[in-house]
């Protein structure tokens, strides 16, 4: 039966607390807000009295003083409104899944590690290639892409729909994971560009390297289980209160034997826990193992 199983009686799955926590995702948000709003004020100060481009944003020549706080520091500044938006996109719409199945810490300590480590990469050009990759850095892109790549990661065969520049495109994690590494390294290749790529690198590495070490155990084992999971679809802001993904598999009929419900809307869920642990179930997951549940006790 459903309910003897371990998942079904776990605290995580049965007692939700009656005031929810806040959202990490959404604390990155409010929190690199605040600072990009520190930012423009400090820029109205005297030269004398900013300190953020010298002490605060990553640099070769910062590092080498012992100014190593500015591998986390940087990741809270941004160099425009349109820099801000873009990273802020790309933590919500990645973060939210990622934290839902990853929890709160695992999400935390994967964003930051990508962050840093993409600086130290971004460094380690700028130490190979001075004239390429000199200039200070700032943004959340490095973590963000370590979002991605643990997105990607975690939903290696399943078929989703972005919006990419407001063109949604179907693709599948592995897809994902590959245009966001072809994307970076063709970045490097490319001479003066103002955008970090090698921190994007770094992060894309380590958030993908997080994922299969310390989340599935596998980081030797580069083959991915085949996962049977409903297409999902990407939705707009708007509807991000009601759940980030909605699947085109529809609502539960009632009408369905159960038999036949559990073949197609449980036993991929049962699959995914078996790969991946009960910690990486999303919302809608989780309801349908208690209707589930709800369900087989009434026969």
């Amino acid at each position: 039966m459903l309910e003897d199983r371990d998942y079904m009686r776990q605290p995580a799955y049965r007692d939700r607390p009656l005031v929810p926590q806040m959202s990490f995702t959404v604390a990155l948000l409010i929190v690199n807000a605040a600072v990009f709003v520190a930012e423009l004020v400090a820029a109205h100060l005297p030269q004398s009295l900013r300190i953020e481009d010298q002490y605060l944003a990553l640099s070769l020549a910062g590092l080498k003083h012992g100014f190593v706080w500015q591998l986390l520091t940087f990741q809270f500044m941004h160099a425009g409104l349109w820099h801000l938006l873009f990273n802020s996109m790309a933590i919500y719409f990645f973060g939210r899944p990622v934290e839902t199945a990853l929890g709160h810490r695992h999400f935390l300590t994967l964003y930051l590690s990508s962050g840093i480590i993409g600086g130290l990469v971004q460094m380690l050009f700028a130490v190979l290639m001075p004239g390429h990759f000199d200039a200070p850095v700032v943004g959340a892109s490095a973590g963000a892409s370590g979002l991605v790549a643990a997105f990607a990661i975690l939903h290696w065969e399943d078929r989703f729909t972005l919006l990419l520049y407001f063109i949604p495109v179907t693709m599948t994690g592995k897809i994902l994971l590959a245009a966001s590494l072809a994307l970076a390294f063709l970045g490097i290749l490319t001479p003066k560009s103002s955008i970090a790529n090698a921190a994007h690198l770094g992060g894309i590495l380590t958030g993908g390297y997080y994922v299969r070490l310390f989340i599935q155990g596998r980081w030797l084992q580069w083959k991915f289980p085949a996962r049977r999971v409903a297409p999902r679809e990407f939705v707009n802001v708007r509807a991000a209160k009601a759940g980030l993904w909605r699947s085109s598999a529809g609502k539960l009929d009632e009408e369905e034997s159960t038999d036949d419900f559990v073949k197609s809307e449980v036993d991929p869920i049962l699959d995914k826990i078996s790969a991946h642990g009960i910690q990486s179930l999303t919302e809608r997951e989780r309801k349908i193992l208690e209707k589930a549940r709800v369900r087989m006790t009434k026969h």
